[in-house]
């Protein structure tokens, strides 16, 4: 049995320079309050490219207690020291920076804090009030931001998260690493916050600290990982918790009660059922045959995109397909449909789940690039030809003329400002879909190259491994250029016949169709299905209607077209395509013998799919 009561880890990436005389130090130190006996030192090498292995191995050879680990590739400062940690036979376990920045004086009371039994964790701190150490100007910045982020955000007591200079009880250690997910710099951050997170009992001490030539962290690339690293530690202490299906239901619900109230105060609703009852009934019968032809449509594109990922379909049992999902998420919240539809073709075509998420995850692609081609397009016509002016003045009128600190603001023109901001972020995503369909079919990882050349951070890099799925399944469709056009076209058909759907509705109040009135609607409901994206009311009820709403009285002055008559028609156009939706649902599952209830339980199964991409 050993007799080793404390390991000490040096974590070591190309110290050639000071690898040796850091040891020595070390030992010397630790003799001064140990007996030889009690103490091991691993040099925990990180995939260094300079002489510092053969260094390690030969004081590794010439002292028993020293120890060599050596890693081919480059671990991460935190991989390196949960290696070494793992196979320490210390139960006081003990890390610090192989550049001796801090004053060894302070390792008798590191080591002594947790070996005692009184601490779990300690740490050194260069930060505590009244004993703050001098950094170089753009590293105390820096410094600053990210422990006060630390402590804002993540709830933490101490004030230096990142000194190298730190010991653990073995097994406090050991339970906390289970949960640890980063691997490099922030990975003792991430162990401090779990042990006040736990309940461990961690002491932070002031330390004497002196920089020692230049520090491994990058200033953009390392810091922008940690800042990542903050916010995933945050949602999950935070948010996921809170985040249930139900929470969101409730939230989602009580968002679209408290928008439909407030329309109420600006809005007579006697005024919308009134316009609702005078619609000409023929028309409205007229656009749900006409929504109707959209869904040939939508079974013809899902058949070809199922077709560029491996698999074959019939047109009408896709058809089915869609209008069972997009039923079920007419009744159920946060897009269940889309498990609904994943199980569907699983269990009746045997599509494995991956492939069917990733059908899906296409098809919600060419569904925002042509809702983006349809808005963008008339707000750019709109903004080329001075037709915003229309939304702006109406902006100022309900506004007036605004004064911030003695500067005079004109809310018309700042309209006008927003919204060629917003036809740039339009123009912006249709180039990031052109780049991603230009580099289909190359084996270059264009997201995984973006994100490595700010961060090489693990959580980055997992935000680059689902963003690279994503954009990867596009490339499937797109590395076929007959292939993405087609779906492409087909996409554009399905949201035009949306349109016209609106547009026929719209008649049936018995408006005059001018081409700017037809443009104006393609703009509101091209808008209108972009709030529904947000999940949070099931088919975006109430989302919907608002957006539709705004963008019509705003951008008309069309005698009669008050915002309660144009409100009744988003009502009536939402209604038709919902019912539509409902009845070529119910037939379908009849049709195909398809239990909407065993579908939702069966989505479940689905659910752990969904994140593990293609």
């Amino acid at each position: 049995m050993s007799d080793v009561e404390v390991s000490v880890v040096l974590p070591a990436y190309n110290e050639a320079d000071t690898l040796e005389h850091t040891v020595q130090v070390t030992l010397e130190t630790l003799a001064s309050f140990l007996p030889d006996d009690a103490v091991e030192v691993i040099v925990a090498e990180d995939g260094c490219d300079d002489r510092t292995p053969e260094i390690a191995d030969r004081l590794a050879a010439e002292d028993p207690r020293v120890r060599h680990f050596h890693s081919d590739e480059r671990l991460g400062r935190g991989g390196a020291l949960e290696r070494a940690f793992r196979a320490a036979a210390g139960d006081t376990l003990v890390y610090f920076d192989t550049d001796l920045a801090t004053d060894m004086s302070h390792l008798e009371e590191l080591v002594e804090s947790v070996r005692s039994g009184e601490y779990d964790v300690a740490t050194g701190s260069r930060r505590m009030p009244g004993n703050e150490q001098d950094r170089e100007p753009e590293r105390g910045v820096a410094s600053t931001g990210f422990n006060t982020l630390v402590r804002l955000m993540l709830r933490s007591e101490l004030h230096d998260h990142q000194c190298g200079f730190k010991a653990f009880d073995r097994e406090a250690l050991f339970d906390l690493l289970d949960d640890v997910e980063d691997d490099h710099w922030f990975w003792d951050t991430e162990v401090l916050v779990r042990a006040q997170k736990r309940g461990y009992r961690v002491k932070e001490f002031p330390v004497d600290w002196t920089p020692k030539g230049d520090t491994k962290v990058d200033l953009v690339r390392d810091v922008f990982g940690m800042g990542s690293q903050i916010i995933r530690v945050w949602w999950e202490f935070s948010v996921r918790p809170r985040a249930t299906r139900r929470v969101a239901l409730v939230a989602g619900t009580l968002l679209v009660v408290a928008a439909l109230a407030l329309m109420t105060v600006y809005l007579d609703p006697q005024a919308v059922l009134q316009a609702i009852g005078g619609a000409d009934l023929g028309l409205v019968a007229l656009s749900a045959v006409v929504y109707v032809l959209s869904w040939p449509l939508r079974g013809a594109r899902y058949r070809d995109i199922l077709a560029e990922l491996g698999y074959d379909g019939e047109l009408g049992f896709l058809t089915g397909a869609v209008f069972i999902s997009q039923t079920g998420n007419l009744v159920f919240p946060a897009r269940a449909g889309d498990a609904v539809r994943a199980y569907v073709m699983k269990a009746r075509r045997a599509v494995p789940y991956p492939t069917g998420f990733a059908s899906l995850a296409v098809e919600r692609v060419f569904d925002l690039l042509a809702i983006t081609v349809l808005a963008g397009a008339v707000l750019v016509g709109l903004v080329a030809t001075g037709g915003t002016d229309g939304l702006a003045a109406a902006i100022a009128a309900d506004i007036g003329t605004v004064t911030i600190g003695g500067e005079t603001i004109q809310p018309g023109e700042a309209a006008r400002a927003a919204l060629r901001v917003a036809a740039l972020v339009g123009a912006i995503a249709v180039a990031a879909v052109a780049v991603i369909v230009a580099s289909a079919g190359r084996d270059t990882d264009l997201v995984h190259r973006a994100v490595r050349a700010v961060s090489d951070d693990s959580y980055a890099d997992y935000v680059a491994g689902v963003v690279g799925r994503f954009v990867g399944d596009v490339q499937a469709v797109a590395g076929d250029r007959a292939a993405f056009a087609r779906v492409g076209a087909t996409s554009l058909l399905v949201w035009g016949v949306d349109v016209v759907t609106a547009v026929v509705v719209l008649a049936a109040f018995g408006f005059t169709l001018t081409p700017y009135l037809v443009a104006v609607l393609f703009f509101a409901v091209s808008v209108g299905n972009l709030a529904k994206v947000v999940p949070l009311s099931p088919g975006g009820i109430g989302l919907y209607e608002g957006a539709f709403t705004l963008i019509v009285v705003g951008l008309t002055a069309v005698p009669g077209l008050t915002a309660a008559v144009a409100l009744a028609v988003s009502i009536v156009d939402h209604a038709v395509k919902n019912v539509v939706t409902v009845v070529g649902g119910v037939a379908s599952t009849l049709l195909f013998n398809v239990s909407l209830t065993e579908a939702v339980e069966g989505a479940k199964e689905a659910e752990e799919p969904i994140g593990s991409g293609r």
